[in-house]
Parts: structure tokens; C-alpha cells; sequence
């Protein structure tokens, strides 16, 4: 069968689910998944055919979205920062916002790995998209990790792998931990931080798929991890150590009061490319 043809089938059968743009960008990753080819590829190439297995393959993803399951769970795989990543149910699909996160950190970074071997901790890896990312771009830094989940941990592990960095991984839960017992001179987290009163604004394919313990907080309490980390970075940040948090475009304000209750000095609150506050930096 032509592939472009099939892209009207595709199209059509998940038309009353996903908008027509959506769909698109599902044909594409998958194009290039299974083909090892691009969009203009089958522009330049309109005859481009496949075979009945590769049908059989499309079909099985086709039907998985129909269930509204995120196409990185159904390829098991995503892109984050230039980098591919395993990701499963275990773990978070990394998001545009936490790539400028990571963009921030980097141009913060970019002075100081002239003369410093920087030591850095990422808390509440998930994936391990934060720490590969900034190890695989800082070469002389020394990079750490903690999650609070195994299974999170041993996907990460694969993704240092696969990328080709050293990440040491720690198995932790972050809020029974008084002391990191170690100095870092820059701790960066994306802990978890929807409350529950927020649920009704996120997509179906999140709630039904995505890991509940990455992602919601009580509503009572929502800036429970912010505190707890912030407390840790107190102790475990060299002198002028900085801390980098994502976090909820809605609480900025209240997270940025923490903060200053807590003596850090240096507030800088980000907005990400959708004008919402999504980031913090601060110093000790």
C-alpha cells in the first residue's frame, strides 16, 4: 500500500478523537519510527510503499490511539533536548517546558564549566531526561539523580546508556531524607505538582496514562516537595549553590514567597514560550 493513501485512512479513523494537526504530527513520528524517514521524504518520494508486516505495525498503533494512548508510550520512545529517550508508564513524557528548563540551567552553566567541575542533582528524575541531558552537554560535570521509584530508575539507567553518559542514580524518596550527605553546586527538580482541583484541565490521555505519583500533589499541600527540596538545598548546596525548580504556572507567587521565607536570595521567576510562570532559579 502507498504510505499516502494510508495517510488518509489514518487521518479519517482518528478524526472525532484528535484535531487534524495532532494527527499529522502522530503520522510523522511514526513515518519516521518504523521508515527512518521524514516528512519531505514522502513529499519528494509520493510513491513510497509498504509492505503488509508494516501495515500490520501501523494498524497496532492506529489502534492505540484510538484508546487515546500518548504515541511515546506506543513506540516507547521520545525526543528530548536532541536526544532520544525510552519512556513507559513508569515514567513521564518529557515536556517542551522542562527542555527550556534545561536551556536556562545550561546558560547559567556556560561560565562556570571553564574553570569548575560542577556537581549537579536532579531530583525526581523520572526518565532521566534533566540529568542526561545536562550530562551530555556538560561534559566535565559530575551529575546525580533520585526517584523514588525503581522502575523509573531502571529506564533512566537505560537512557544514560543510551546516550552515552555517566549518571550516578540514587533510589530515594526525597521527602523521608534529612540530609543529602553531599554538596552540589547546582540542584534542579521537577517534582510533582498538579493538585487535584486542577485535574479537570488535563487531557484524558494523561490521566488514564501517565504516572500519578510524577504527577499530582493534595490540594492542601501543594508546594509540599518545593519546601522539602528547598530545606535539602540549604544543607546540600556549596556556597553560592543555586537551585532550579519546575513548576506550577499558577503558583509562582506562593513559590517564590517559599522560597524567600526559606533565605534564599537571587529569585528569578520564568515564564516558559507560552507566557506562563513555569520556572524558578534562586541562590543559597
Amino acid at each position: 500500500m502507498l504510505l499516502k493513501t494510508y495517510k488518509t485512512t489514518f487521518l479519517q479513523e482518528l478524526s472525532s478523537l484528535y484535531d487534524e494537526k495532532e494527527i499529522e504530527s502522530f503520522f510523522y513520528i511514526i513515518l519516521e519510527s518504523f521508515h527512518h524517514k521524514k516528512r519531505i521524504d514522502l513529499a519528494l518520494n509520493p510513491e513510497m510503499e509498504m509492505d503488509a508486516l508494516q501495515l500490520l505495525r501501523w494498524e497496532s498503533v492506529l489502534a492505540e490511539l484510538k484508546k487515546e494512548k500518548p504515541i511515546q508510550y506506543i513506540l516507547g520512545e521520545t525526543e528530548f533536548y536532541g536526544l532520544p529517550f525510552l519512556v513507559n508508564e513508569n515514567t513521564l513524557i518529557p515536556r517542551p517546558e522542562t527542555e527550556e528548563l534545561v536551556e536556562w540551567i545550561l546558560e547559567s552553566t556556560k561560565y562556570e564549566i571553564q574553570n569548575t567541575k560542577l556537581k549537579i542533582l536532579d531530583i525526581g528524575t523520572g526518565s532521566g531526561c534533566i540529568a542526561v541531558a545536562l550530562a551530555k552537554n556538560l561534559s566535565t560535570a559530575s551529575v546525580s539523580a533520585i526517584d523514588v521509584s525503581e522502575k523509573a530508575l531502571n529506564t533512566a539507567k537505560k537512557n544514560a546508556e543510551i546516550n552515552a553518559v555517566a549518571v550516578n542514580f540514587m533510589f530515594k524518596n526525597i521527602l523521608e531524607t534529612h540530609d543529602l550527605n553531599e554538596q552540589f553546586d547546582f540542584i534542579v527538580s521537577n517534582p510533582p505538582y498538579v493538585r487535584n482541583l486542577e485535574k479537570a484541565e488535563i487531557k484524558p490521555n494523561v490521566l488514564a496514562y501517565e504516572p500519578h505519583l510524577a504527577l499530582f500533589v493534595e490540594d492542601n499541600d501543594a508546594l509540599l516537595f518545593y519546601r522539602k527540596i528547598a530545606q535539602l538545598a540549604k544543607k546540600n548546596l556549596t556556597e553560592n549553590g543555586r537551585l532550579y525548580f519546575e513548576i506550577n504556572q499558577y503558583l509562582g507567587k506562593e513559590t517564590v514567597l517559599l522560597l524567600e521565607e526559606l533565605g534564599f536570595k537571587e529569585i528569578v521567576l520564568k515564564k516558559d514560550i507560552y507566557g506562563n510562570d513555569r520556572m524558578i532559579s534562586c541562590e543559597i
